[in-house]
């Protein structure tokens, strides 16, 4: 804890309110989210297919809309981004605690999709820019030990909140997100965005989203890297499978462990992971032991568990062990994921840039899912494990061809195209 106090002191305030920032991002979007779809369906008494089209509108339109709010932080600035984001999430908390009729509803649910797409490309983009070349693996991985903070206790605050009420949930993560917005609102200093001259916003964005379709590294980088999203997804759906085999309808408290031991093993893994990755292995490196690590994982649950106590005890084993290997893999390359993707911009249309990547990741999560559940419907109990252990080592393979094709290697700013 020192340590990391240490190190979060060391960077200027902008940094540190950045780190602070998306703690309470993950506060409040995580006491709020787990609860959420047991309040539509028990709470309002909404059909299944109501309930998985609302949660489904909040990931469609974050998702997709991840692209446009990159591009709008790097023309209007990273901060005004933020601040609509925090505003627009608070306004859309307050509305999901308070709101019963479904048009209601899927309008609360999009705009918690759209806040986090302004905010997200952003605050990684202002992050980028203030951490500085030399320093950017450090700040992403302190900044990736407050984001797993706010992982691991959101969930914990939001179950406390229910004893009062689901409604007194919603209330308060409106709060955080307001308080958030008026904490940056005041001090979080503004950067301007780079002088776009006269040309017509089409024009230039138009410009911009052709050089990231041209810059061939970042597409072939982002592909490689669908994978450790893929995997990552897997301890909201592939586990809670396997807990749900093992203990029936029985498995809110192995579910909630395991996210207490993926959230704890990145809390306590990531600073040690990224000083040693530093020391002894080059950044691509790094990611594609991070990614084998994330594919190694999921051996732990190839085979089948016996019957009886001593299979619940060795089933619960597997899954912990998978959750912790998963976040060591995951605490492992992120750092030097999010510095390569800056490498591969040139230090242009930063924000930009994590928005098209972002989106990339949210299709591979979506096509992954149906894939991986398409898996566990076959009835081949160890088809499912042995895909996603696949999965790991073929993007772990992608990243190091890369790499020795030198197309990770830096790169001078992508000649925009000419504009029409």
């Amino acid at each position: 804890m020192k340590g990391l106090i240490g190190r979060v002191a060391s960077y200027d305030r902008p940094v540190r309110l950045l780190m602070v920032n998306q703690f309470a991002i993950n506060l409040g979007f995580y006491m709020l989210m787990p609860y959420l779809a047991d309040h539509l369906g028990h709470g309002l008494g909404l059909a299944a297919w109501t309930v998985g089209l609302v949660l489904g509108v909040r990931n469609l339109s974050q998702q997709g809309m991840f692209l446009v709010g990159g591009t709008l932080a790097d023309r209007y600035g990273c901060k005004p981004m933020i601040l609509a984001g925090c505003a627009l999430r608070t306004v859309a908390f307050g509305l999901l605690g308070f709101v019963d009729s479904l048009p209601a509803l899927i309008a609360a649910s999009a705009a918690t999709g759209l806040a986090g797409a302004l905010f997200n490309p952003a605050v990684r983009a202002y992050l980028v820019a203030e951490a500085g070349e030399e320093r950017r693996v450090d700040a992403f991985a302190t900044f990736n030990v407050f984001y797993q903070a706010g992982i691991l206790i959101g969930p914990l605050a939001g179950l406390a909140l229910l004893m009062w009420d689901f409604t007194v949930v919603c209330a308060v993560a409106a709060m955080i997100f307001g308080a958030l917005a008026l904490l940056q609102w005041r001090a979080l200093p503004s950067r301007p965005p780079v002088d776009r001259g006269d040309e017509a916003a089409w024009r230039s964005v138009a410009r911009d989203w052709r050089a990231i379709a041209s810059n061939r590294p970042f597409l072939l980088f982002a592909v490689a890297m669908t994978g450790s999203y893929v995997l990552a997804f897997q301890v909201y759906l592939a586990l809670p499978l396997r807990a749900r085999d093992l203990f029936g309808d029985r498995t809110g408290l192995v579910t909630g462990a395991v996210f207490a031991v993926s959230a704890l093993a990145a809390l306590s893994g990531q600073l040690r992971l990224t000083a040693w990755a530093k020391r002894t292995l080059t950044g691509p490196t790094a990611i594609a032991w991070g990614l084998a690590l994330m594919g190694i994982a999921f051996l732990p649950l190839l085979p089948s568990p016996p019957g009886g106590l001593s299979g619940k005890v060795l089933g619960v084993a597997a899954l912990t062990a998978c959750a912790a290997l998963l976040a060591w893999g995951g605490a492992l390359l992120y750092p030097f994921e999010m510095d390569t993707i800056v490498r591969l911009t040139g230090d242009r249309m930063v924000a930009t840039y994590y928005g098209a990547y972002n989106t990339v990741s949210g299709i591979a999560i979506s096509l992954g899912n149906l894939a991986v559940g398409a898996l566990f419907d076959t009835g081949v109990a160890w088809l499912p494990w042995a895909a996603l252990t696949a999965t790991g080592l073929a993007s772990a393979a992608m990243v190091t061809w890369l790499q020795h094709r030198g197309q990770l290697a830096d790169r001078a700013a992508p000649r925009a195209v000419a504009p029409v």
